[in-house]
């Protein structure tokens, strides 16, 4: 991309300034990035950790309150302040603030998470319990009534899949598709790459994978709404030597309190936080996201790029990428679940996975809107 010729002065805003995190190491190569192009970047946030981008100035608000809520208010007065202070050519925002010129979604609103999460908890006291926590909590009205804001306020709004701009339009009803741009998350295609049949082999040896095992792979930290019960469950419906391999997440014990009690729990394993994650998918048969929300799961992406066959369910952005036959419905029905599965596991690995030309990823769109903006 050829360097732009006006310098503007950009505030990009979001509570953490981190390379850690999805969306926060987006904001973090974004905001490096217009530094690199020349641009005078601030980045308003509530915490820094660790040494900033090159070229980059963070703008500590602080965290003020022990509450939630009062951080999340917190957070949103004091960056509108700085906006105000600042006087800056543009304001990119990415977190619960009332003003900016481009407003990125890394997923839709409250409201509707709680509506297509609810059915992540099984029905009686478990899920009635956990709405009415969640109806009960006064950040997330703050959030709400934030988020209403935004969307009324803010010129230019890019959501981070189709999925997300459908949700957004669904909950927004004044919005419209046509009002939201779509630029979609791009994972290292270098470093998720497909490896020879013999090192997969070998990956598999190294992690005591039996030959004949078929190994289902899945990766969450919210194991309620990726579905996991419901994985667990499917065991029950396949044949003995498939087995499911869990990264990520915190406190398996509940689930794997179920494997026991349905007689599988030798056939799942938790593997907690994985480090290498090309070789945990390079691993598997078939990668599963049995999701009840999920703005456009990179593992998805990733377990692709690396030569699995994926299965997800709709509720999920990235599944736009898969073959109609590998995407379902309700991530709770169990034997529909079990028989996706079986079904793909046995079909050919799919060719290496090459990003669309016509599917707008990737900081460049972001780039080239912001400049576009401010010449």
């Amino acid at each position: 991309m050829a360097t732009h010729d006006k310098k503007a002065r950009i505030a990009v805003v979001m509570p953490r300034l981190s390379r850690y995190g999805g969306a926060e190491s987006f904001a973090w190569r974004l905001s490096e990035a217009l530094a690199a192009r020349g641009h005078s970047v601030d980045f308003i946030c509530a915490r820094c950790e660790g040494e900033p981008p090159a070229g980059v100035n963070p703008v500590v608000v602080g965290r003020f309150g022990g509450m939630r809520l009062i951080k999340t208010l917190w957070f949103a007065f004091m960056s509108e302040r700085m906006r105000k202070k600042g006087d800056y050519d543009l304001v990119f925002g990415m977190g619960n603030t009332a003003n900016q010129d481009i407003l990125r979604l890394g997923g839709g609103s409250i409201s509707l998470f709680w509506q297509l999460s609810k059915r992540a908890w099984p029905k009686g006291f478990a899920r009635s319990f956990k709405m009415f926590r969640r109806r009960i909590s006064p950040v997330n009205w703050a959030i709400h009534i934030l988020d209403d804001i935004r969307m009324r306020r803010t010129k230019r709004i890019v959501a981070v899949s189709h999925r997300v701009r459908d949700w957004t339009v669904q909950a927004h009803p004044h919005l419209k598709c046509e009002d939201i741009d779509v630029v979609y998350n791009r994972p290292d295609l270098s470093r998720f790459s497909p490896v020879s049949e013999e090192e997969r082999q070998r990956l598999r040896s190294e992690a005591g994978v039996g030959a004949e095992q078929v190994v289902l792979a899945t990766a969450a930290t919210n194991f309620a709404l990726k579905g996991v019960r419901y994985l667990i469950e499917s065991l029950t419906r396949l044949p003995e030597n498939f087995v499911l391999h869990v990264a990520g997440g915190r406190k398996p014990g509940k689930y794997q309190r179920l494997a026991k009690q349905l007689g599988v729990e030798n056939r799942v394993r938790f593997f907690g936080k994985v480090d290498d994650m090309p070789s945990f998918y390079r691993r598997a048969d078939v990668f599963v996201l049995a999701t009840f929300y999920d703005a456009c799961s990179n593992a998805v992406l990733e377990a692709l790029a690396c030569g699995c066959r994926v299965v997800s369910s709709n509720l999920n952005g990235s599944a736009f990428f898969l073959p109609e036959k590998w995407v379902f419905d309700d991530p709770a029905d169990v034997p529909a679940l079990a028989e996706i599965m079986f079904r793909v596991s046995e079909e050919a690995s799919p060719a290496p996975f090459e990003w669309p030309e016509d599917v707008s990823s990737g900081l460049e769109p972001y780039i080239e809107m912001i400049e576009q903006s401010v010449c």
